[in-house]
């Protein structure tokens, strides 16, 4: 039970996040559940009154877990303990989720080789981090009349200048174009 002097969990402390799902106590509405004690032993069916006598004999809350052919199921547990472990295994498996980063270097058709060679430095760095690098060519102007011939050749020397970097075997992922900018995703394969 959430407070020592056996009074009822209290709905306006209960913790405002997605986890406070369970009715619990008084806020359980149906007038029959059936009734699983703290060792998992089944009680049956009791009335709701009867059912938290029982918990709060024990220093427990009662919590409804579930429902079976429209009878719901209600549990007697430390209901504050209860948030706090589904909480912690949450975090926990958020933990060793493995979060994907795309970075995005954008170019110009008529880039200097200096700058090139940069960006090219920058995305070699990316990949050997793990990152997937998205490529954005941007085309002004006039220069947009030019996309379809200098934008697979641009790509493709983005491609052999990585493979000749030795940054491992680099996948084309997405590729999308609009009138101006032509934008490709490329990950390395293994990583």
């Amino acid at each position: 039970m959430n407070n020592t002097n056996n009074k009822p969990f209290n709905k306006n402390k209960a913790p405002n996040d997605a986890l406070n799902k369970h009715n619990v106590n008084e806020q359980i509405r149906s007038e029959r559940l059936v009734v699983i004690d703290d060792q998992g032993q089944q009680l049956g069916l009791l009335p709701k009154a009867q059912a938290l006598m029982k918990a709060y004999e024990k220093n427990m809350d009662l919590v409804q877990v579930g429902e079976n052919d429209g009878v719901p199921i209600a549990k007697f547990m430390d209901y504050g303990k209860f948030l706090y472990a589904k909480k912690k295994q949450q975090a926990d498996a958020k933990k060793h989720q493995k979060v994907i980063v795309v970075k995005e270097i954008k170019m110009r058709p008529n880039i200097g080789e200096q700058d090139y060679k940069t960006k090219l430095n920058q995305a070699a760095q990316f990949f050997a981090d793990g990152n997937k690098v998205k490529f954005t060519l941007q085309f002004r102007g006039r220069e947009a009349t030019m996309i379809d011939e200098v934008g697979p050749r641009f790509f493709t020397r983005i491609l052999n200048d990585l493979v000749e970097k030795n940054v491992g075997q680099v996948v084309e992922e997405k590729d999308s174009r609009s009138n101006m900018l032509w934008t490709k995703i490329f990950f390395v394969k293994g990583k």
